[in-house]
């Protein structure tokens, strides 16, 4: 019989860097929300042994995937074998600040647990996940938390957001280890607006927009045209990119903001209309 957990995207509506850590990480404090509707599908079939399946060109399926360092570390903890296919249908875009790989992995972390039966409790998993990757442990959670340390410090927090999000993604991803790198020495690029934006009593901001948009122009680029759309109350990047995103008014014509996008901008760009969870 198979079983089926889907993996939510999310975007960091605020991002604050504090400064870079001995252990060679960088300090944040991040909000984070997940994105309702768009998920990557894991499907979980008996079998003699673990295996690995991904439905996208190009995603490893040796030990170095998140999904298979997961199930590892439940191995590892628990003692059980895990004996399971997995496919891994990706819909969530590779390099674009939203956490598919981190959501796989905790998605698998949560799976097992209801799989095996072992009821760790979403503590324990947490602490699992947060030797697997900075984001990791927010996606146990399944709701919006407030990240902080390296991102393994997990807070849930209301978010009073229920707003539409759209989506807009560039060919291109971006490497985080070097928006990272970046940070320290990045400069604002000059017409281009970082300030805090105010919505619905959040502080929405990132830190990271000034390196990754000092190597990457055009992301500064949908950003400001973004925040001269009619009906977008907010515009940020997600994450260190290379996502995009902007929270619509009620009244604001998704359709026709996504057509124009394509149209004005890039006709390439991935996109899509969401709501945040």
């Amino acid at each position: 019989m198979n079983t089926e957990i889907f993996a939510p995207a999310k975007v960091n509506l605020s991002l604050r860097v504090i400064g870079r850590r001995d252990d060679g990480f960088h300090e944040v404090e991040t909000l984070m929300a997940p994105v309702a509707g768009l998920a990557d599908r894991l499907v979980f079939t008996p079998a003699e042994n673990f295996t690995l399946e991904c439905s996208a060109p190009g995603v490893p399926l040796d030990e170095s995937n998140l999904v298979t360092k997961a199930v590892r570390a439940f191995q590892r903890e628990t003692g059980c074998a895990c004996a399971y296919h997995v496919l891994l249908e990706k819909r969530v875009p590779h390099g674009a600040g939203l956490g598919g790989g981190s959501s796989d992995a905790a998605a698998a972390l949560r799976a097992l647990d209801d799989l095996e039966s072992t009821h760790l409790g979403t503590e324990r998993l947490a602490a699992l996940a947060g030797a697997l990757g900075s984001d990791v442990p927010f996606f146990v959670y399944d709701q919006s938390c407030l990240c902080r340390g390296r991102g393994e410090i997990v807070q849930p927090h209301h978010c009073p957001l229920g707003r539409r999000i759209l989506l807009l993604k560039p060919a291109f991803g971006v490497a985080t280890p070097d928006a990272y790198q970046r940070w320290a020495g990045a400069a604002e690029l000059p017409g281009v607006d970082y300030s805090t934006q105010v919505l619905d009593g959040l502080s929405l901001f990132n830190d990271l927009e000034r390196p990754v948009f000092s190597k990457h122009l055009f992301l500064a680029e949908i950003k400001l045209w973004l925040l001269h759309q009619p009906g977008v109350a907010a515009a940020l990047m997600s994450g260190s990119g290379s996502t995009m995103f902007a929270l619509l008014d009620d009244a604001a014509d998704a359709p026709d903001l996504v057509a124009r996008a394509l149209r004005e901008l890039d006709p390439t760009l991935w996109s899509g209309v969401f709501r945040l969870a």
